[in-house]
């Protein structure tokens, strides 16, 4: 057989994406478009600015920064040595890499606190499920060099003042905890691994795994008798410094003082090891913690780890993948500004040449216009203007040309009229009404914008 013939009875593989790895159609941009305005609007009212840092970073960011024994860097993270034989990763989580700029870019000479935000996507080569893929994106918010617990509580804030503006906010309940500072946590493991030696038969194989490299885990596995003994497990509240309790009862101040309702969990501990003192989750309140849309809390000790000075830091972070996923449950449609006002149609190349300025003066005024430049009938053409449901179509034939006008027809009426030709822009953007024009002024940059 030659090499070059085929196999009729071979079926090709169809191409798509990877598992767990989904195209954002148009529809579901909308719900991004709109998540990201209100992301970036609280943003600007708390004086945070943006950052964006790599997708791919050195691998030892990551293992530094996140823990070199958590799930995360030992079972999730996409990482590969490039053609010089360097060890890199696709990002699994914004703080880290958010620390090595901080650092690498001397924010620390920033006056502080420094707030930054992001909006990113990340990876994890997790089990793909309902809300949860391998490249997912996320939002951000980090405030690095002060160590007050009101901070804590701001970004909860944040948080409850996002979801409020989506719609979200009585979906999700609070959980807090307090893991201490890394001595107190440092006796507590102890502890853990203490009650633990001699039942680890009854532990599923990812926490016998933990039991020495990272106990805390331990307390929020789901597996029913890793859950039965975490229950009898000893409970990090006798082992905070008077340090510990002091902070944990400042933030439970602070959170009643805004009416954000909590409830404290003594298993709650983040899968990441950098954290310190206040964590927190948001949970489904249908579902409890395995459908979490986000967290945060207090990772004193990361720039240090990192190679800096000790330096205080509080962050969360939120999936918009799962948020989608809630407005879609709770039938909350995003605004969507994406409708279109205007479809021209034309018959003729003579009808062709003039609507395309038409078409070019209809978007300089803001009016967001579609051209149907095939060859079809004038009628398919306004079949198309119905299925965009557009309210009005301009309609030129060589007759119209000819006599320097064209139609204006009300798709919703049916009714329609002529009008000069020289005068259809001002005439639709009558019917449309200014208020309702997608206005734009190119190369208007204000000096000193940051965003």
């Amino acid at each position: 057989m030659s090499d070059t013939a085929t196999d009729e009875n071979v079926k090709v593989r169809r191409i798509q994406t990877a598992p767990g790895i989904h195209d954002i159609l148009p529809k579901d941009h909308e719900y991004h478009t709109f998540i990201k305005k209100v992301v970036r609007h609280r943003a600007r009212q708390a004086g945070f600015t943006r950052i964006t840092t790599p997708v791919l970073e050195f691998t030892e960011v990551f293992k530094r920064g996140v823990g070199e024994h958590t799930d995360v860097v030992e079972k999730e993270m996409y990482t590969f040595e490039d053609r010089s034989g360097r060890s890199m990763t696709l990002k699994p989580e914004g703080t880290a890499g958010v620390i090595r700029s901080y650092l690498q870019h001397g924010m620390g000479s920033w006056p502080a606190p420094v707030e930054l935000y992001y909006i990113e996507p990340h990876f994890r080569y997790d089990r793909p499920q309902k809300g949860r893929y391998r490249m997912f994106w996320q939002f951000g918010f980090e405030v690095i060099g002060e160590d007050d617990p009101a901070l804590d509580v701001q970004m909860i804030q944040m948080a409850f003042k996002i979801f409020e503006d989506l719609g979200l906010k009585d979906i999700f309940e609070l959980q807090i905890n307090n893991i201490g500072t890394l001595k107190s946590r440092s006796q507590y493991k102890e502890a853990l691994i203490n009650y633990y030696i001699g039942k680890e038969r009854s532990l599923c194989e990812a926490c016998q795994d933990r039991l020495h490299k990272n106990p805390l885990r331990l307390l929020d596995c789901k597996e029913e008798d890793c859950s039965i003994l975490s229950e009898l497990a000893p409970k990090f509240e006798a082992y905070r410094s008077k340090e510990d309790k002091e902070h944990h009862e400042k933030v439970k101040e602070f959170l009643e003082e805004l009416n954000i309702p909590f409830k404290e969990n003594d298993r709650l501990v983040r899968g990441l090891d950098y954290y310190t003192q206040t964590v927190w989750e948001f949970w489904d309140k249908s579902t409890g913690g395995q459908n979490a849309v986000g967290g945060g809390g207090r990772y004193d000790g990361l720039v240090e780890i990192m190679g800096g000075t000790e330096t205080p830091a509080v962050g969360f972070a939120c999936g918009i993948d799962r948020l989608i996923m809630h407005m879609k449950q709770n039938n909350l449609l995003p605004p969507s500004k994406d409708n279109i006002h205007v479809l021209v149609a034309q018959l003729g190349d003579l009808a062709k040449k003039k609507c395309l300025r038409i078409i070019e003066a209809l978007r300089d005024r803001g009016v967001k216009t579609v051209g149907s430049m095939g060859k079809a009938s004038i009628k398919s053409q306004l079949k198309l203007a119905n299925k965009h449901q557009v309210p009005y179509a301009l309609i030129l034939g060589s007759t119209e040309v000819r006599e320097g006008s064209i139609i204006i027809r009300d798709m919703k009426k049916g009714q329609q009229r002529h009008v000069a030709m020289d005068n259809v822009v001002e005439e639709i953007v009558k019917l449309i009404g200014e208020d309702n024009l997608d206005k734009y002024t190119p190369g208007e940059v204000s000096l000193g914008s940051s965003d």
